[in-house]
């Protein structure tokens, strides 16, 4: 092996696991936002909920 065909050898391997590094970092990047968004909606749709009826007392007691 000459010295030529080792260094781009270690050039495409560093490469490589520079590609294989940013798509790990890719995958947990998405992981992490799908579950961000989950924690977000699991707590916003109770809230509405309770806004929603407390609105519709507001309303019955206005109305009636």
């Amino acid at each position: 092996m000459t010295p030529s065909s080792a260094e781009s050898n270690s050039v495409v391997g560093r490469f490589g696991k520079h590609v294989l590094a940013g798509l790990v970092l890719l995958v947990a990047a998405w992981i992490v936002i799908k579950l961000v968004i989950g924690i977000v909606a699991a707590l916003f749709v109770p809230i509405l909920v309770i806004g929603a009826i407390a609105a519709m007392v507001w309303a019955y007691r206005v109305l009636f």
